[in-house]
């Protein structure tokens, strides 16, 4: 067998349907992976996760990191304009550039308990989300929303159950009329917890809004956006109505008139955004008002809209980012971005994804990226310089941990690797970029092909900018190294042919899906 053969067959035992991705995403399920089934309806067939599907799921929390990130260091503030924003910190922690909010931190508050198969359902899981929040408050939090604040404090001081106390606290909330968007900006990773059953996706989303914003409006808005990310993770579209037959009759007539309100004013119209409808309206108003934007250049373009309208921008985005995420997946997200974004409690990109996937798969193994290690072996040291560029290096993942020995300062991996991995490069964090690519002939495992790999090739550009020397590799070089140096080599000006001409000179010849995806993009552009 081929060494890429083993790439993308190594989980040769689940059909063409499910699983059929590299090497690392062997550690999710050999048999083929699939949520958790509902106790409610242990007889429903659960749903098998694609690669398109994993994806997508995979990007709801950087969704929404990215979102934050960029967004805050315009809260409160004057307002930009739309494709102004940028990861330069400040804000109200103030927080470093890329730094998350409490947006995302409370979001993962949520996904440590979920990632591990719990039911947010269950009084043991609901206790559990809460005693997170409490230690987050105390320990963790850079920055807290006044609503929230106010309910773990009564909770802090009642006696009973804990997340009894704390619900309790809520509702006294809500008779004074709160509807803040506090929860709303955490629930995005709550529409991964049942894929294949949008009731108990809704029932979980109200019981954990429910924790610190009991308010109808607060319920309905989370049941809505949790709903909105489960149909984008597994259908690939947006549709924020789905679901509205999952709140109570009397309120669907109320909800459908905002949403029309949201689709048919500019976003700016929303920038009294502290309240959970108006926030939803804003992240919505700035997804459906760009969406003649298509593919994954709609996620820039609608954050940055998102950031323009003010106020709470990195809520805004948050909310917006995990929906963006969901739709378009981590290969649609700027993996520049990505690789920058960062937060309590001492995570990084590769963690938000690890926390979805465990989420969305309900599997008590770890996942990658949580995986110490997926370096196949069958790589052998490469490392030879792009023939348009001799400070990036074309290599393998031998090469990895011949990054200090080569003088590398960054790198761009292509394949998946575990956390020992990473550390063994000896790079800083935020210079290993992470790019999802899967080397498959089939277009099923790519949802975002032409797209990821050019992503790529501007993040080396990036790096070089910036005066690094950069490894490019994946598990051989023999598919996806070459395909991203092509389509560097081209970002740099260099003529198709003489590209092509050079990389298989050094490489070998390439006529896979991947490379073809460059050359034919390049020859329809002329």
């Amino acid at each position: 067998m081929s060494t890429r053969a083993v790439d993308i067959a190594i989980v040769s035992t689940v059909q063409p349907a499910t699983w059929r991705v590299n090497n690392a995403l062997n550690d999710l399920n050999q048999q083929g992976t699939r949520p958790r089934r509902s106790p409610t309806n242990p007889k429903e067939n659960a749903l098998n996760l694609t690669s398109t599907i994993t994806d997508r799921a995979a990007g709801v929390l950087l969704g929404q990191a990215i979102g934050d990130a960029l967004g805050v260091p315009y809260e409160f503030a004057s307002p930009i304009r739309a494709g102004e924003a940028r990861m330069v910190g400040g804000g109200l922690g103030p927080y470093a550039p890329g730094e998350w909010s409490d947006d995302t931190q409370m979001a993962i508050c949520i996904a440590q308990v979920t990632a591990t198969g719990s039911d947010l359902r269950t009084a043991k899981a609901l206790n559990a989300v809460a005693r997170s929040f409490l230690d987050w408050q105390q320990r963790g939090a850079s920055d807290i929303g006044a609503q929230t604040s106010s309910v773990l404090h009564a909770a802090r001081r009642s006696k009973g159950a804990l997340a009894t106390r704390m619900t309790n606290a809520a509702q006294h909330a809500a008779r004074e009329g709160r509807a803040g968007n506090g929860a709303l900006m955490r629930t995005g990773v709550v529409g991964l917890v049942s894929l294949d059953d949008r009731q108990a996706t809704a029932d979980a989303a109200r019981r954990v809004a429910g924790l610190t914003h009991a308010d109808d409006r607060c319920l309905d808005s989370c049941v809505l956006w949790s709903e909105a990310v489960r149909v984008a993770v597994v259908e690939g579209r947006f549709d924020v109505r789905a679901g509205l037959d999952l709140l109570p009759q009397n309120r669907r007539a109320e909800l459908t008139a905002i949403i029309d309100e949201a689709e048919n004013r500019p976003p700016a119209y929303f920038a009294k955004n502290g309240y959970t409808i108006t926030a939803m309206q804003a992240a919505w108003s700035s997804i459906h008002s760009t969406r003649h934007i298509e593919g994954p250049d709609h996620v820039e373009l609608a954050l940055q809209t998102a950031i323009s309208i003010g106020h709470d921008t990195d809520t805004v985005a948050a909310i917006a980012g995990a929906l963006l995420g969901a739709r378009y997946g981590v290969s649609g997200l700027s993996t520049d971005l990505a690789r920058r974004v960062h937060g309590w409690p001492g995570l990084r990109a590769q963690d938000l994804i690890r926390l979805a996937l465990g989420t969305a798969t309900q599997k008590e193994d770890p996942v990658w990226p949580g995986t110490a290690s997926m370096l196949s072996g069958l790589g052998r040291q490469l490392a030879v310089p792009h023939p348009a560029d001799p400070d990036v290096l074309l290599g393998t993942e031998a090469d990895l941990a011949r990054c200090v020995e080569l003088g590398v300062t960054a790198v761009v991996s292509l394949s998946r690797v575990g956390a020992v991995d990473t550390a063994a490069a000896g790079v800083a964090s935020d210079k290993h970029a992470h790019v999802w690519l899967v080397d498959s002939d089939d277009p099923e495992y790519n949802s975002n092909l032409a797209w990821t790999i050019e992503d790529a090739a501007r993040t080396i550009k990036r790096f070089r900018d910036h005066g690094e020397r950069v490894l490019v590799h994946c598990v051989a070089a023999q598919h996806r190294t070459p395909t991203v140096a092509l389509a560097y080599a081209l970002l740099r000006g260099q003529p198709l042919a003489e590209a092509i001409a050079t990389l298989t000179d050094l490489l070998g010849p390439m006529d896979e899906l991947l490379w073809e995806t460059v050359t034919l993009q390049k020859a329809e552009s002329r």
